[in-house]
C-alpha cells in the first residue's frame, strides 16, 4: 500500500509539473485554445497530441511486457463502450465549465499552489458539484 501511494504521489507531481510547463494551468491560454473561431491559440494542441502519443506508446509497451501491473492484481481497463444520456450530459457540462472557467480538474488542483483565487473558487465549486452529482443527481437518474 505504501508503494502504491508513493507511485501515485510521484505520478501526480510529475503530472502537475507537466501541466505547469505546458500552460494548462493558465485559464487564459486554455480559453484561447478553445476560441477556435476567434483568437485561437493552437499551442495546446501539441500538449494534447504529445499526451495521446506517449499514452499509446507506454500503454502498449507496458501491457505487452507485463501480464499484470507491478503494484496491482490486474490492469483496470474500461469495458463499457456505450454512449448514454448521462455520459453525454456529463461531457456537455464538463465542456461548458472548461470553456467558461478555463480550468479542468487537474490543472485547477495544480493551480491551487499558486494561491489564485479563481482556482480556489473553481475547486470549491467543483467539489460542491461533485457532492451534488453523487448525492442528489445520481439517485434521480438511477434506473429503477
Amino acid at each position: 500500500m505504501a508503494k502504491t501511494n508513493l507511485v501515485a504521489f510521484c505520478s501526480g507531481v510529475l503530472f502537475s509539473i507537466g501541466l505547469g510547463i505546458s500552460g494548462m494551468t493558465q485559464p487564459q491560454k486554455v480559453i484561447g485554445f478553445l476560441d477556435v473561431f476567434g483568437a485561437w491559440d493552437p499551442s495546446l494542441t501539441f500538449v494534447m497530441v504529445g499526451g495521446i502519443i506517449s499514452y499509446l506508446i507506454l500503454q502498449f509497451a507496458i501491457q505487452r511486457r507485463f501480464p499484470t501491473p507491478v503494484l496491482a492484481s490486474e490492469f483496470q481497463i474500461p469495458t463499457r463502450k456505450n454512449i448514454d444520456r448521462n455520459l453525454m450530459l456529463g461531457a456537455l457540462l464538463f465542456g461548458v465549465g472548461w470553456g467558461l472557467g478555463g480550468y479542468c480538474p487537474g490543472p485547477a488542483l495544480t493551480s491551487l499552489g499558486s494561491g489564485s483565487m479563481s482556482a480556489v473558487l473553481f475547486v470549491v465549486a467543483m467539489g460542491v458539484g461533485m457532492f451534488l452529482a453523487d448525492r442528489v443527481i445520481a439517485p434521480i437518474l438511477a434506473p429503477g
